[in-house]
């Protein structure tokens, strides 16, 4: 029995109550090992060179708080 087979007939065992948390992990890792593209690999290597040099600025507040921040620019 392949990997695949076994995992499909452990679902048939799961109790309905649970069966959420496994979709919910099914759902995440079905998701294609992709790699940046070109510009994200970019913008990851301007982050990095930003924190070797000490520069940039960080934020620690919430989510809201940034959003708010930069709506007031």
């Amino acid at each position: 029995m392949s990997g695949r087979e076994f995992a499909k007939s452990l679902i048939d065992r799961i109790p309905e109550s649970k069966m959420m948390y496994i979709i919910a992990y099914l759902q995440g890792a079905a998701l294609p090992d992709e790699t940046p593209n070109a510009e994200t690999r970019a913008a990851i290597e301007e982050v990095d060179g930003m924190i070797a040099a000490g520069k940039g600025e960080h934020f620690a507040g919430s989510t809201a708080d940034f959003f708010s921040q930069l709506l007031e620019e």
